[in-house]
């Protein structure tokens, strides 16, 4: 096993597939990009130190302020310089929390997040949430200890390939070995992580290296020779986006998270404003145009508004800004927007053209992209190139008239999930920040909350986590401490990952869990009421009929405030209880019905024109006037 040579850099999957993509038209002689930097300190004279100290200090000097771990043999070199420094290590209980504590602390403050775990199980425990970084493009530096170089290939005790396992999960990965490597390559961990498109990076560190006697000097010099993200887009294609926006009868804005990695979210309502195209933010940038605005159609996708799913469904033209056209929007490919014209604007060009043939590829930060747009529209406007959106507009309003976001009571008085949920966001406010595991619930959540400003809304998109919520929480709340952060759980989701509350409870982490217990597996079931004729194959969780677990008792056993919630009479009053609790981290268990559906609803496999309203509503249209 040996380190990749700096040649490998550049050729990750991704960029292997944007070097043999004709259709991104990029004059890179006239196209300004990133370049490696690191934080700009005082350079400091070369010390004696270990390889461990030298990692320590390097963390110190990237202005690493907390790391989330478990030590372990192979990695425990590393722990002894960490005892006296200014890194705040948070003690986790399994690290797949780490993962997600990282990602989630990303995600809130715009930082790289960093976790640490040993050799073997330890970094393998790591693989769901660094998956899960890489897909939702999330800025996370991931170092893990390794046996001693002798052992490497030979089965040593504790020993996993984790730089092969995670390539390719991983923007780049690294194993270190030799000491004196250790600044270069965490000051080039951190940029690839950062810049860019984010992602995570893996460093591996065998043992003998962290023991090994070194000396520490501070900035390095970067070496990554081929890897120069374009930021600022091609000024032609700029202008050909500008002059198809201007001609568009049927034009919408599809924003995808890569808005919010750019901090974009300003520009994107200059725009919008501009232009009055309307806007559908998917579930990653759902916070990037606030949910309230007029031109905000709301989610587009599989569970999306009716009037988003259309409206780009019938768009003659699509501007997608940080948005990779991903199966759970576009629903059958081949059927997706099929009279659009499509500008593509994304920082990896690889995404561009990946699954939807583009008519203007833009490679480019979006930040930089919708500035650029910004002067390019106005100079068309000012040139008297202008379409008259009033029809599109009564078309969609029709849409959203007719087709809102609601739901059903349910029958039986059992309280609905729905209710809590959108009470949830009116009570705590726009200013919280969100938090979603993976399934009804996540849904319910991006549908019925409010999401006005940006980053106040973290799920797992791409990789679909169970398990994500609570560590993730738990890193948005360190992170944001002065920010009130719920994490909106199921009761299945909740049991994969609920440990960590007790690394919040003794690490003074006042986080808030609201769990929707529908006593099952409340997506898979909905599929199978669908899909599979009502039979409910293992998909019942025991948390209704048997109370196993109770999770007030499992909250309290965390060290955790623990309430219920059995009614919509009490809702208000409980949620009000746990937002005056900010000294202790808050469990509700709210116990909901079992067959609350998440509607609309694009079945998988169909496309979008398909969208069902409700169960058995499918909505009509005039195509005459669509």
């Amino acid at each position: 096993m040996t380190r990749p040579t700096p040649e490998t850099l550049a050729h990750t999957a991704r960029r292997a597939r944007a070097a043999a993509d004709p259709t991104v038209d990029v004059d890179q002689a006239a196209t300004r990009t990133a370049t490696p930097a690191v934080p700009a300190v005082r350079p400091t004279a070369a010390t004696p130190i270990s390889g461990a100290g030298s990692l320590v200090r390097s963390l110190e000097a990237l202005d690493v302020d907390v790391v989330f771990g478990i030590p372990g043999g192979a990695i425990l070199p590393a722990y002894d310089p960490l005892y006296d420094s200014t890194v705040r290590h948070i003690l986790v209980r399994h690290e797949q929390g780490a993962g997600h504590a990282a990602t989630g602390y990303a995600q809130a403050t715009g930082k790289v997040g960093v976790c640490i775990a040993t050799s073997g199980p330890g970094a393998t425990n790591l693989v769901t949430p660094i998956a899960d970084a890489y897909m939702d493009s999330v800025a996370m530096v991931a170092i893990t200890g390794q046996v001693a170089s002798p052992l490497i290939g030979t089965d040593g005790f504790q020993e996993a390939d984790i730089q092969g396992i995670t390539l390719p999960i991983t923007k780049h990965n690294f194993l270190v070995q030799n000491a004196e490597e250790i600044p270069r390559v965490l000051a080039e961990a951190f940029h690839l992580a950062s810049s860019g498109r984010p992602g995570p990076v893996l460093v591996d560190i065998p043992k003998d290296v962290l023991q090994a006697p070194t000396t520490f000097a501070w900035p390095p010099t970067l070496d990554l020779p081929g890897y120069r993200p374009t930021l600022h887009p091609h000024g032609k294609q700029i202008r050909e986006a500008a002059r198809l926006m201007a001609a568009a009868r049927r034009p919408v804005l599809y924003v995808g998270g890569g808005v919010l990695k750019a901090g974009a979210a300003d520009g994107l309502r200059r725009l919008a404003e501009l232009t009055g195209i309307p806007v559908v933010t998917t579930l990653m940038a759902l916070g990037a145009f606030p949910d309230s605005h007029q031109q905000h159609l709301g989610m587009p996708g599989m569970h999306g508004t009716v009037a988003a799913v259309y409206g780009l469904q019938k768009a003659d033209v699509i501007v997608a800004l940080g948005a990779r056209f991903d199966d759970r929007v576009t629903g059958k490919l081949d059927s997706f927007a099929p009279d659009a014209a499509v500008v593509h604007a994304d920082i990896d060009p690889a995404e561009i053209g990946k699954n939807r043939h583009v008519d203007v590829p833009i490679v480019g930060d979006a930040k930089h992209v919708i500035d650029e747009l910004i002067v390019a529209v106005t100079a068309e406007r000012s040139a008297g190139h202008n379409t008259d959106l009033a029809d599109w507009w009564t078309q969609l309003d029709d849409l959203r008239n007719r087709y809102p976001l609601g739901y059903d009571e349910p029958v039986d008085g059992t309280l609905s999930p729905q209710y809590v949920i959108k009470r949830l966001g009116e009570i705590v406010g726009p200013d919280a920040i969100f938090v979603a595991g993976v399934g009804q619930h996540q849904m319910w959540a991006s549908q019925f909350i409010s999401y006005e400003k940006p980053y106040t809304w973290l799920n797992s998109g791409g990789l679909g986590t169970m398990g994500y919520a609570v560590p993730a929480a738990m890193g948005a709340k360190v992170g944001k401490p002065d920010t009130v952060v719920w994490a909106v759980d199921g009761d299945g989701c909740f049991q994969m990952t609920n440990q960590e509350l007790a690394t919040c409870a003794l690490e003074g982490i006042p986080v808030k869990i609201a769990v929707i217990n529908n006593g099952n597996l409340g997506m898979v079931r909905q599929w199978q009421t669908l899909f599979y004729n009502e039979r409910y194959s293992n998909t019942e969780l025991g948390t209704h009929k048997h109370r196993i677990p109770d999770f007030v008792k499992l909250a309290e056993a965390l060290g955790c405030v623990g309430l219920r919630c059995e009614s919509a009479d009490d809702v208000d009053k409980t949620i009000a209880a746990a937002m005056e609790i900010n000294d202790a981290p808050v469990v509700i268990d709210f116990v909901v019905g079992k067959d609350a559906m998440v509607w609309p609803m694009v079945a998988a496999g169909t496309s979008n024109d398909e969208i069902m309203f409700a169960r058995g509503v499918r909505p009509t249209f005039d195509e005459d006037d669509i």
